[in-house]
């Protein structure tokens, strides 16, 4: 109750509404703009009825009740999530406790196309609120993961800008003034979105570890002493920032951590020296971050470094399989460790176990690259063309439906996941059924 009527009383009713909006379409990334407004309506309406002067103390209790009885209703209007029903199992502040903690996982596809300018002034001067509380469902939905701070001011800008051009004389000059000053407010909701998302999937130590991955397979060339400090480094940032109610964290954070990877990495590659070179330190990070790897290089054969290194190299020595396949072979590793550390003797349990699981880690890169090897290599119509000679030969009493469906089967794997910054959740599952269909009994225990 103190929370959201200090928010309430503080924001004013208008900064309120929208902020609930905000918030409610970043837990529940799955539900409609109905089912959104409905929640904030009520919500509105009790922070407005309980959170004045002279309110009956027992106003909100009341009233927060009557929206968790609601919740639970079998034809609630509120957005539908699976957890609900264990909630309702229980009384009280419990049960208000339970749905609060629920949320629906982020969106890891951004669906929301902006419209043209005429687009935008036609729906803005039919319905100004309707308009405002659409945009900032939509935005929130597919932006959700962007530290707050940075989410609220960039829909508030935007909104700004739809509401000074669409009255201007000239919108079009207007839109083109207002959408260039913007452009690194717009840059950095989108790249805060990208490593708040994959922050949120991994945590810090896998963060550390994709990072490392990352910079593997752009610069074969860079050491792992060259990498693993920038990779500490950017979990640090990504753990400080993506939390943060600091509207300047990331953007800070982020420009001083691209400093130190240019200063270190520039010398090893000349793309990547390329995306240094430019003014803005954000649209230099993206460069970095949309640098293709190059193709496989020659290096000579891995010796025995730890676990963490032995990742690394393999990253920089298969640049054509993306992270979310190499996240597997960190899961593997540490499932190794994590399983040996509770056992008596843990270095002789982790020695007897290593040479295992490196042979299994050999087999699920094999059928990784075989998945991804060629993907990025080929047109799409030629890659496909060639799963289905590949198949034919492996499979010869295969009949011509069954080739098709595994054709695309694993063509929609490798468009989604093959890629550079491929999903990380979803890239999880269909790896695990795809590999599962590709590797035999023996080397299907990695996933």
């Amino acid at each position: 109750r103190d929370k959201v009527c200090q928010e309430f009383n503080s924001l004013g009713k208008d900064n309120f509404r929208s902020l609930a909006i905000i918030m409610n379409s970043k837990k529940f990334s799955n539900a409609t703009f109905e089912q959104i407004s409905h929640v904030v309506k009520d919500v509105v309406s009790l922070a407005e009825t309980c959170c004045v002067k002279g309110a009956d103390p027992i106003c909100y209790e009341t009233g927060s009740s009557a929206l968790s009885a609601k919740s639970c209703d079998e034809n609630s209007p509120y957005p539908d999530h699976p957890g609900i029903a264990a909630c309702c199992t229980h009384q009280g502040l419990e049960r208000k406790l339970c749905l609060a903690a629920l949320h629906q996982p982020p969106k890891e596809f951004p669906t929301y196309m902006e419209p043209s300018n005429e687009e935008l002034c036609e729906a803005f001067k039919k319905d100004p609120q309707d308009f405002a509380d659409r945009f900032t469902y939509e935005y929130s939905i597919n932006y959700g993961q962007a530290p707050l701070p940075i989410l609220v001011g960039s829909i508030k800008s935007y909104l700004s800008m739809v509401g000074t051009c669409c009255i201007s004389p000239r919108p079009t000059v207007c839109f083109l003034k207002e959408k260039l000053e913007r452009k690194t407010l717009s840059l950095l909701t989108t790249m805060s979105t990208r490593i708040c998302s994959r922050y949120a999937a991994y945590g810090k130590d896998k963060s550390k570890f994709s990072v490392l991955t990352m910079f593997a397979q752009k610069i074969p060339s860079a050491s792992f002493e060259d990498i693993s400090p920038l990779a500490e480094a950017s979990a640090e940032v990504f753990s400080k920032c993506c939390s943060s109610m600091a509207e300047d964290c990331m953007q800070k954070e982020l420009s001083e951590l691209t400093t130190k990877i240019c200063t270190k990495l520039s010398s090893k590659d000349e793309k990547f020296s390329d995306c240094c070179k430019g003014k803005n330190l954000l649209k230099n990070y993206l460069c970095i971050y949309s640098l293709k790897p190059p193709k496989p290089p020659q290096l000579p054969e891995i010796q025995s470094p730890t676990d963490e290194q032995f990742t690394f190299e393999i990253a920089r020595r298969q640049t054509n399989i993306p992270e979310v396949f190499l996240s597997k072979v960190y899961d593997a590793t540490h499932n190794l460790v994590n399983g040996c550390c509770t056992g008596a003797d843990s270095i002789a349990c982790v020695s007897s176990k290593r040479p295992q699981l490196r042979g299994e880690i050999l087999k699920f890169l094999k059928n990784a690259n075989e998945i991804c090897g060629e993907y990025n290599y080929l047109t799409f119509l030629e890659f496909k063309q060639r799963l289905k000679e590949r198949f034919s030969k492996t499979m010869p009493d295969a009949t011509p439906a069954s080739l098709t469906e595994l054709v695309e089967r694993r063509a929609n794997i490798a468009s989604t996941c093959c890629i550079m910054n491929a999903p990380p959740v979803y890239c999880s599952l269909k790896i695990n059924a795809e590999v599962g269909h590709t590797c035999d009994h023996d080397s299907c225990t990695l996933i």
